[in-house]
């Protein structure tokens, strides 16, 4: 009895982990739609405290010039690595751009922002730290649970670190992006992690149609990180876009985004083709269960709404509340579509039923 009420504990921790990195995803759009990604100057500390400060006056006077040349120190020992790496364009960039250093006027608004968006990932940095302990109890059991436990620490841990890059090359997007690819994929490891805790108590039902429906499964999870990267590369443009017009005219942002933008919403129809083909594979086979039915409507259902809101942004200025909404939306679409695949390929001959 102790040792299933062992297990059901760590299956409601990691589920909890799961939703609070996904919560994180929303609150880190927040502090990007609205330019509080340098609301803290310094890592992990903000202003040189734990607690920040609530007004200018409690900041020295020269304190723009003292966080300039912490980051730039910061700066040169990251280009290193980029050097090491071959990457010497990038490493002079980050070494030599001035507009790196230049500090933001003190705003308490983002300072906090940014502050709250730190507090909830040391949270989840300690959730993640609980589940890779809570994971020891299956290493006789199932030592691939442990080992993606202890992964995904490090990968948060790694994490951790990518973020005070973000902050000392102030907020460069292609770091950026970066940033948000690992945390998509700390997202899966999660989902993985919370599958293969459960996989032994899915029941089988009768085969019918399992290779295309794990074709096109494959198929549109390659698309949707396709898309997801395309998105990423909008961004960049808009970032650049926005600095250059000193973030005034925001209504001409989408236009002056060229191709990027014109790929990222072509692609978005074809992503609308194959989910449409995922759903009548699922709803049109009748020894499907109700689970594989279930999240195929949901995945649909995801990536109409995740489409609405890309098409509100393109046409009504980049409302700043949309857009962690649309990231949200992505990053869900693309864990639902994962975790279908796996239910499919779980069931070998068969498909797994709830």
């Amino acid at each position: 009895m102790a040792g299933k009420q062992k297990y059901s504990a760590f299956r409601r921790l990691s589920l909890v982990t799961l939703i609070a990195v996904y919560f994180l995803i929303l609150v880190g759009g927040i502090v990007r739609s609205t330019g509080s990604g340098m609301g803290c100057p310094d890592w992990p500390k903000c202003f040189g405290s734990w607690v920040p400060p609530t007004d200018v006056a409690q900041l020295p006077d020269d304190y723009k010039d003292y966080y300039a040349n912490y980051r730039h120190e910061k700066n040169v020992r990251f280009a290193a690595y980029l050097s090491w790496f071959g990457m010497e364009k990038k490493a002079d960039r980050i070494v030599n751009d001035t507009s790196i250093l230049v500090e933001a006027d003190f705003n308490v608004f983002k300072t906090w922002t940014e502050y709250v968006n730190r507090l909830l990932g040391a949270i989840i940095g300690l959730l993640i730290f609980a589940t890779m302990i809570g994971a020891i109890a299956y290493w006789k059991e199932d030592k691939v649970v442990t080992y993606i436990a202890v992964l995904n620490f490090i990968a948060v841990g790694f994490q951790g670190w990518l973020g005070s890059i973000v902050v000392s090359t102030n907020l460069m997007p292609w770091i950026i992006t970066v940033h948000m690819i690992l945390a998509l994929v700390i997202v899966l490891l999660l989902i993985y992690l919370n599958f293969r805790i459960r996989r032994t108590e899915l029941s089988v039902s009768g085969e019918s149609g399992r290779k295309g429906l794990v074709i096109l499964s494959v198929v549109c999870l390659l698309a949707l990180g396709i898309q997801i990267v395309l998105g990423t590369q909008v961004r960049e443009a808009i970032d650049v876009v926005a600095a250059e017009l000193s973030y005034a005219l925001r209504e001409t942002w989408v236009s002056r985004t060229g191709m990027s933008f014109l790929i990222h919403r072509s692609f978005s129809l074809l992503l609308l083709a194959l989910h449409a083909g995922l759903l009548y594979l699922v709803l049109k086979n009748r020894y499907q269960s109700n689970l594989v039915k279930n999240i195929g409507k949901y995945i649909f259902l995801l990536l109409v709404v995740e489409i609405a809101s890309g098409i509100v942004m393109a046409y009504f200025s980049i409302p700043p509340f949309v857009q962690p909404v649309h990231l949200l939306l992505s990053t869900l679409s693309f864990g639902a579509l994962y975790y279908l695949y796996l239910v499919i390929i779980n069931s070998k001959n068969k498909i797994a039923v709830s």
